[in-house]
């Protein structure tokens, strides 16, 4: 006999959501484990003693946590997310019949709250997982990527020039008053604030690509538009920068900087960027912001891993003042040697195949601001030399230019074509690019939806917070399972460490353990 459900709604006299939600439960676990309280004295100065009440700082930041957890990104559908799920709404210490706070509340509750007390929570977060046996603190594995920003290129406008240098200037000049007629509404300009060898550096770069043998898409188009952060940015989101990755559309972007612990992937640091800056420029905040977070927690850092991105000789310098061993592999222009030009370390000077001497000269800084030593050959020698036309065609004399890191950049050519080198790649590999890949797929981390630097770093830190508590849960928050071998090996790191730094274990045998 077949079986007919009828359903009529009728009003329940006793019913509880605890009952309703399974023990194993993910939210479940996170209310019994999650403590927020803290934030409600940390957020009491923000508030006026008169006035309707805001939102629960608690629940805020419990709506937030639950938007990353299940990938939502827009408040809108994460209220109307949450007001469907039971657990979620366990989570929350909502009941059914109440009503969730509106989505523009949370919006402007985020503009509120000061990166800061962001930051505090992730630490919190980060101490748990830390008192879970879950963070080694030992190695660490530095990385970035961009995220789209809530901006679009088509909106991208001219920066108002201070004062026209060359041609170049002119006609970003020209284009931004006829921008300026088509726009529907008034915006504040911007100005040029690079300098003019960056400019000019801009300017040559457009030429070659409109006349290069690989044209660009548009390029012999008089009205196509090659656009660079030194002369245009976005009225609607003046922090996103114009960059482009290999094989992707320029866009505009912010930069994801994190770290990562090498243990079980736990997330040590994650900032928000300018999309237009170098890699190597963000390393020394970074690690010392890990740094300091780890001490705090009573670990020490001994080695740090990165890819060529980060090379840079006063990068290299600054970890290893910090008695950190730096594995970054050498950007690969530079060379550890000048073919048929030996070094004398003790006298300071280079030997030409004549056997002449280049000495130090002194220090000379380049349109950048990077210092440098030079080293030249005697005016009188190079002018008999049979070599100059090879060695210096077009120079009073031989001169060599190399910078003043060349002792930590030697240091870490050895240490990357070393076998532990190698281990090292394959192991920064496996750690901090696997986390990028979850964030931007299921810790809505594809699309910034904020406006704004800072907003952008609240964000980030949300979405590392999601991601380490996750984690931290799947562990069932308990103490470390690596048994009495792990205990051995770790007691063994901290021995080798302190006393013989060059010797350490295999990274892979200690992520096994």
């Amino acid at each position: 006999m077949q079986g007919r459900k009828n359903y009529t709604e009728k009003l329940f006299l006793s019913f509880r959501l605890s009952d309703r939600v399974p023990k194993d439960n993910l939210y479940r676990k996170l209310r019994e484990t999650l403590d927020l309280s803290f934030l409600y004295r940390d957020t009491k100065e923000l508030y006026g003693s008169t006035g309707n009440p805001s939102i629960d700082p608690v629940v805020f930041f419990k709506l937030l946590i639950t938007g990353y957890l299940e990938n939502l990104t827009s408040d809108r559908k994460l209220v109307e997310h949450c007001s469907m799920r039971m657990d979620v709404l366990y989570f929350l210490g909502y009941d059914l019949d109440e009503e969730l706070p509106w989505h523009s509340t949370i919006s402007r509750t985020r503009q509120l709250y000061p990166e800061s007390l962001f930051e505090k929570l992730f630490n919190k977060v980060f101490t748990l997982c830390v008192d879970s046996g879950m963070v080694s603190g030992h190695t660490q594995a530095v990385d970035s990527a961009p995220i789209k920003a809530n901006a679009s290129m088509e909106s991208v406008v001219p920066k108002v020039p201070a004062t026209p240098m060359d041609e170049h200037l002119k006609k970003v000049s020209e284009e931004n008053r006829q921008t300026k007629e088509k726009q529907k509404k008034t915006v504040s300009p911007a100005h040029i604030s690079a300098p003019e060898h960056e400019l000019k550096r801009v300017a040559k770069h457009h030429r070659n690509l409109r006349e290069g043998p690989v044209q660009l898409v548009g390029g012999r188009h008089k009205k196509a538009r090659l656009l660079s952060n030194k002369t245009h940015y976005n009225p609607h989101d003046p922090d996103a920068r114009i960059s482009v990755k290999p094989g992707k559309a320029r866009k505009l972007n912010y930069r994801c900087s994190m770290a990562v612990d090498a243990a079980e992937g736990v997330i040590s640091h994650i900032q928000a960027d300018f999309a237009d800056g170098r890699d190597s420029q963000y390393l020394k905040g970074i690690g010392a912001n890990v740094q300091d977070r780890l001490g705090n927690n009573e670990l020490t850092m001994t080695d740090l891993l990165a890819d060529t991105g980060y090379s840079n000789g006063s990068n290299y310098d600054f970890l290893e003042q910090r008695k950190v061993t730096g594995w970054i592999p050498v950007f690969g222009k530079y060379k550890p040697e000048i073919e048929g030009f030996p070094y004398d370390r003790e006298r300071d000077e280079y030997r030409c195949p004549m056997d002449r001497p280049l000495p130090f000269k002194g220090f000379s800084t380049n349109k950048d601001g990077t210092v440098l030593k030079s080293y030249w050959a005697a005016p009188r020698d190079c002018k008999a030399c049979p070599m100059k036309p090879q060695c210096a065609p077009k120079k009073k004399c031989k001169s060599i230019i190399r910078t003043i890191y060349d002792e930590p950049y030697l240091r870490a050519y050895a240490r990357q074509h070393s076998q532990r080198g190698k281990q090292m790649k394959r192991l920064r590999q496996s750690t901090v690019e696997p986390v990028f890949g979850s964030l931007t797929q299921f810790y809505g981390l594809r699309k910034i939806g904020v406006l704004g630097k800072a907003s952008a770093h609240k964000v980030m830190l949300i979405a590392a917070i999601a991601f380490n508590l996750k984690k931290y849960l799947k562990k069932g928050g308990k103490g470390p399972s690596i048994g009495i071998l792990g205990v051995i090996m770790d007691t063994f790191q901290g021995y080798l460490n302190a006393f013989y730094p060059q010797i350490q274990p295999k990274p892979v045998l200690l992520r096994i353990l």
